[in-house]
């Protein structure tokens, strides 16, 4: 099947998000240090934006910032034990802001519009529990428990903003004082939000103290703190964490604020966990049209995709969000909440992650994003090197240089496919794609070829694999075709060896971020490797990831296993 795409990519830019962080990073408040250090081999590949981990005070010096306690402390005041953030202090946040805004770079931050946590002073709050399976359901009669409501944030004195959380901006909580008791309390003469997604009946509560934006004097706090964060940092654009578990009309509003005081184009992204692309148009149906959410259902179809016994790579983006609505979706393909020990723990087999990430980066839809981990590695508990056989910069770098204009597909087989980008007027070389991935080795041809339709104003050329995995030119024939091969379960990403540019290819990226980080994945080609060899040894079983079996026996059959009820199914 050959499909010409009809989107003319006009852009002189591809945009590149980012994420600036994983979970395990060490607890040494450098990080927004390390990462301003960083920034200039980063611009340099292509990336364009950076998503920042929530960087306000949380519980103690260690929170990674998710349980957040003063919106307005940078890592400024003495409090929760500590003055830096886990990332640092405010200075060294504001010196990474101006760094970025310097080099044309983008900020993102994660906004965290669900909770708040760890108060100051209890209060005495009449509540109801109820059924942890049904939020709707009441389990109880009407009785006083003693919450933990009150934040006065005493260390800042006002500074930025003088408001005061109390039970009145509230709607529940998880935790009884009184009997150290933990179940779901909806405070008494409250209700959930409506406007949220349906999980357990309805997913307003999620954790700690819930905010109830029913409450105007909230709305406008949060109004404000928008504003005044967007300015402070001069922010690109939000990441809203847990979109699913508040109000959907005032995820709407807050935006709508925001672009009217700082900005039309500030970008808004949302995290929306759920595996069914229904589910997340739902959503999107009522939000403006600006709003993207990752696209969790295409993340899982590429993790199934890894690991099937038979896969099907033409049917990589059926049900996806970058399928049907390609200008709202944030592709990625891992995350800090899918990383291994997180909740949503979602492994891709390593050597499928150059395919994948040729996914996300080279085709002309979806806004990609690149994780931390992957281009830098994990830190212990679960330490691993970066992904890609290193050549994730490789990637981002040809997305930057050659990933433009129009895009035809070429998904011929289950277990061969690719497609070209045929360049445009500012970026006129283009490049020629193909990948194969098959768990059927022994059945398989051992060199994947795929005829592709260039253009005839490239006839002559030579065109070479410029991320080193596929070592023979092809020459363009005087139509414009050429036969583009790849190793078996390798992937090839053909551009005119004469092109403007190519010269930086392989790119020579420092994939230190640590001192304690091993670059290895760097190296992973320089043990006699190459091709074939690497590509194989990993689909036969021989993975560094810990529980390559463990994963390989629950995808093999198309089957999610018992330990993992997120696949194809969503919350």
């Amino acid at each position: 099947m050959v499909v010409k795409s009809t989107r003319p990519s006009t852009k002189d830019e591809n945009p590149v998000l980012f994420e600036a962080f994983e979970w395990n990073l060490p607890v040494d408040h450098k990080h927004w240090s390390r990462l301003r250090q960083a920034l200039p081999a980063l611009h340099d590949i292509g990336i364009t934006d950076l998503w920042l981990p929530p960087g306000s005070k949380g519980k103690d010096a260690k929170s990674n910032g998710y349980d957040i306690y003063d919106t307005y402390d940078l890592g400024e005041f003495d409090q929760k034990g500590t003055v830096p953030t886990k990332w640092g202090t405010k200075d060294d946040l504001v010196a990474l802001a101006r760094s970025a805004k310097t080099l044309g770079m983008g900020l993102v931050w994660d906004a965290i519009h669900n909770h708040r946590a760890f108060a100051d002073e209890t209060e005495t709050v009449a509540v109801v529990e109820v059924d942890p399976r049904d939020r709707r359901v009441e389990i109880s009669e009407t009785y006083n428990i003693t919450a933990w409501s009150k934040f006065n944030y005493t260390k800042r004195r006002g500074k930025y903003s003088t408001f005061q959380y109390n039970q009145s901006h509230f709607n529940g909580t998880d935790w009884n004082q009184d009997n150290k008791k933990r179940s779901i309390y909806r405070f008494a003469g409250k209700t959930w939000a409506p406007d949220v997604g349906k999980l357990q009946g309805n997913a307003d509560y999620l954790m700690l103290e819930n905010l109830d934006y029913s409450n105007p004097e909230l709305v406008e706090e949060v109004n404000q703190w928008g504003e005044w964060i967007t300015n402070e940092l001069d922010l690109k654009g939000f990441r809203l964490d847990a979109v699913q578990h508040y109000s959907w009309n005032f995820a709407n509003d807050w935006s709508s604020y925001l672009r009217k005081k700082c900005g039309s184009d500030l970008l808004i992204m949302g995290e929306f966990w759920h595996g069914d692309v229904r589910v997340l148009n739902d959503w999107l149906r009522n939000m403006n049209p600006y709003f993207k959410l990752y696209d969790v259902p295409l993340l899982y179809n590429i993790a199934r995709l890894s690991w099937f016994q038979s896969p099907d790579l033409r049917k990589v983006f059926e049900k996806t969000l970058v399928s049907e609505r390609p200008n709202q979706a944030v592709t990625f393909i891992r995350c800090h909440d899918t990383q291994r020990g997180q909740d949503m723990d979602t492994p891709i087999h390593r050597a499928f992650t150059p395919h994948a990430y040729s996914l996300l980066l080279l085709r002309d839809t979806g806004h990609p994003c690149v994780f931390f981990g992957d281009l830098y590695g994990l830190e212990a508990p679960y330490p691993e090197p970066p992904t890609c056989f290193g050549r994730l910069p490789g990637l981002v770098l040809a997305r930057k240089m050659y990933a433009h204009g129009t895009q035809t597909d070429y998904f011929h087989a289950s277990d061969c496919i690719g497609w070209v980008r045929h360049g445009n007027g500012q970026m006129p070389n283009g490049m020629a794609v193909v990948l194969s991935w098959t768990q059927e080795v022994q059945n398989a041809k051992a060199n994947p070829c795929l005829e592709m339709h260039v253009g005839k104003e490239h006839a002559g050329e030579i065109w070479t694999d410029l991320l080193g995995f596929e070592l023979g030119a092809v020459l363009i024939e005087m139509g414009g075709v050429g036969r583009f091969v790849c190793q078996l379960n390798g992937i090839a990403c053909f551009v005119n060896e004469a092109a403007p540019g190519r010269e930086r290819f392989p790119v020579n990226f420092d994939a230190v971020f640590m001192s304690s980080l091993a670059a290895d994945g760097v190296e992973e080609l320089g043990n006699g490797l190459h091709g074939l060899d690497v590509f194989n040894s990993h689909v036969n079983g021989d993975s560094d990831h810990p529980k390559n079996e463990e994963y390989a026996d629950r995808y093999k059959n198309g089957s999610d296993g018992n330990t993992s009820s997120y696949y194809g199914k969503g919350l």
